[in-house]
């Protein structure tokens, strides 16, 4: 069993309240429409057919949004335990940072693999940058 964590950090020129109207309060409905437009590809073929995910925090106040994926996807193939911190943090010349943050637990026998890491951070980058831009292009949507 290993225990591990990575952050992606991404820059986004949009108010924080507004990736956080988009991304948390209607993620449900948004995240939905991207996902299918992104290639995801798991060396194994695990089933990505559905993922349960349970809510732990809706922070408003303090932009924080924190989730654990309870069944599916890998929860069981390769993972015992995995859960998400996103957090959007106003900067000071306008525009947002977002810190996601993944920690998890692989299952006895399941090796760290750095290359598929990567891959997730970079899915999870596209994944934003994709739901960016409607925002950016539905300005008015989330405000």
């Amino acid at each position: 069993m290993v225990a591990g964590s990575f952050s992606v950090e991404i820059e986004s020129s949009m108010e924080a309240k507004t990736l956080w109207n988009g991304m948390v309060k209607d993620g449900h409905n948004l995240i939905r429409k991207y996902v299918s437009k992104l290639e995801i590809v798991d060396a194994v073929n695990t089933d990505f057919s559905y993922v349960k995910e349970r809510i732990d925090e809706i922070d408003e106040e303090n932009s924080v949004y924190s989730f654990s994926q309870v069944e599916g996807g890998v929860v069981g193939t390769k993972l015992a335990s995995v859960t998400y911190q996103v957090k959007f943090s106003p900067k000071a010349d306008g525009g947002t940072l977002v810190i996601y943050t993944c920690n998890y637990d692989s299952l006895p026998g399941v090796a760290h693999d750095d290359a598929k890491i990567e891959e997730i951070k970079g899915k999870s980058t596209e994944l934003f940058k994709l739901i960016e831009a409607y925002l950016i292009a539905n300005p008015t949507s989330y405000c």
